[in-house]
């Protein structure tokens, strides 16, 4: 069984503002039902203490139904509640009437005690009941006429249920000055929760354009290394054809032109894409402490990554954007922190997080396996490039993210595609000499040449000759 704050760890962070935003509001019922509705008794006979008594709470409870419908509406859930907000402004008027009526006799209090408790009545439940009514109202110059409204029905109604007239002209004040508070407060919670979903939304859509940008770069850099190259292959591949059907041996050379070809674009591939995915580290530890203190997160980054070696750098790199990404995404952290320890031979980057809950295992030892999960699988494939190692689990309530790497990797060793091994340089065999891989009026490339600027126009010419 989960922990009891399970429930409130899994919530988004505007959910989180707007659960408690709704309870809020309904703490401010159980506050009328208390400060307003308990004080009655002892000052008025057992029976109307009781009925006054529940008329209060039947009132805070309406004012908490209305004020998460309010809610409810202000997010787009369900429709504007006008017949509700009606009800509760005629329940308020009833309630405070009634209560103040029963609380002493009319024109004429009972005691001190009495007319206290008849003026809380009148002034509290018409402050709560404007202030839960303007909370389904979002045009301010409604909720001013509310407010407005409500003290000055309060002025009227207050003489003849036995004040004077200054009591009745302080009555009103504190109507006016409460019933704005409250008509504040709910105005500015409605803000702050739309601002909230809003700002969640903004970060969403800068987080899909960013990627869409990204992917639009690499589209055009693949295009730029793969366009021209592909053309001169299905031009030679063509050549190829039509010197084959007149039974021509230039039909071989295009081919190994065309293989040649081939392997130089996979390389350039290879290129594109090793630049694509290389990361910087300093620039991972910013934007990680930029982006989950702008969650709610508190982070903090010790270390420098001045002066280390681009592959150290860019494997590290890609395990701090991994990690940030999982207490993101994964877990409900408070709290990261983030170590970049140099030594002489070795880098040492630790994350720590307190996102995890308390029935995760351990983290595993330095000999344990590696731990699950395609991102963590991806990481450790990283590092052993750069024969790093990389360790990660729980402990405590404490997710653990340990990355090793050398300060001087090994160079990484030139891997053939597979089926495919890697060329060996043509050496020309005693009395054979090298095959001539050019086609005749043809010229070579030179060494170096970008590929599809060489025979562009001639292959052309040569596969219009070939053409019977």
């Amino acid at each position: 069984m989960g922990r009891p704050s399970g429930w409130w760890r899994g919530k988004s962070t505007p959910a989180k503002v707007e659960t408690y935003t709704r309870w809020s509001f309904h703490f401010f019922a159980l506050l009328e039902a208390v400060s307003i509705g308990l004080p009655v008794f002892g000052t008025m006979p057992p029976a109307r203490s009781w009925a006054v008594f529940l008329m209060v709470c039947g009132h805070a409870v309406f004012c908490a139904v209305t004020a998460s419908r309010a809610l409810d509406w202000t997010r787009g859930t369900r429709e504007q509640p006008r017949r509700t907000l009606l009800a509760l402004a005629a329940y308020t008027c009833v309630t405070a009437v009634a209560g103040s009526v029963l609380s002493g006799t009319p024109w004429r209090p009972a005691n001190d005690d009495a007319f206290l408790v008849a003026s809380s009545l009148l002034v509290g439940v018409t402050a709560f009941g404007t202030g839960t009514v303007a909370l389904g109202i979002r045009d301010r110059r409604r909720m001013t006429y509310v407010v407005l409204g409500a003290a000055a029905g309060t002025g009227v109604l207050s003489p003849p249920l036995g004040f004077a007239a200054p009591a009745a002209l302080i009555t009103a004040v504190l109507v006016l000055l409460t019933a704005g508070f409250l008509t504040f407060t709910a105005a500015f919670s409605v803000w702050l929760l739309n601002a909230v979903y809003e700002l969640d939304a903004a970060r969403e859509t800068r987080a899909r354009l960013a990627v869409a940008e990204e992917r639009l770069r690499f589209g055009r850099d693949l295009h730029d290394v793969m366009g021209r190259n592909l053309a001169v292959i299905a031009l030679k591949s063509e050549l190829a054809v039509q010197l084959a059907r007149r039974g021509r041996s230039e039909a071989v050379d295009q081919m190994t032109e065309v293989q040649r070809i081939a392997r130089e674009s996979q390389r350039e591939v290879r290129e594109v894409v090793r630049g694509y995915r290389d990361a910087d580290l300093a620039t991972e530890l910013a934007g990680s402490q930029g982006v989950l203190t702008a969650a709610g997160i508190d982070c903090s980054v010790t270390g420098t990554a001045a002066g280390l070696p681009a592959q150290v750098q860019s494997a590290l790199g890609w395990v701090v954007r991994e990690a940030t990404t999982n207490v993101l995404r994964h877990g409900n952290a408070r709290t990261c922190a983030l170590s970049l320890r140099v030594t002489r031979e070795r880098v040492t980057l630790t994350v720590e997080n307190d996102g995890v809950p308390q029935e995760a295992g351990p983290a595993p030892g330095p000999h344990e396996g590696p731990a699950r999960g395609s991102g963590l699988v991806g990481l450790r494939e990283r590092l052993e490039k750069v024969d790093g190692t990389l360790r990660a689990g729980a402990s405590g309530g404490v997710f653990h993210l340990t990355a090793d790497v050398p300060l001087h990797p090994s160079p990484e060793p030139h891997t053939a595609t597979p089926g495919h091994p890697a060329p060996e340089p043509h050496a020309a065999a005693p009395g054979n000499p090298a095959p001539d891989t050019t086609t005749p009026g043809i010229p070579a490339p030179a060494h170096g040449e970008v590929l599809g600027e060489s025979a562009g126009p001639q292959d052309s010419q040569q596969v219009r000759e070939a053409t019977p």
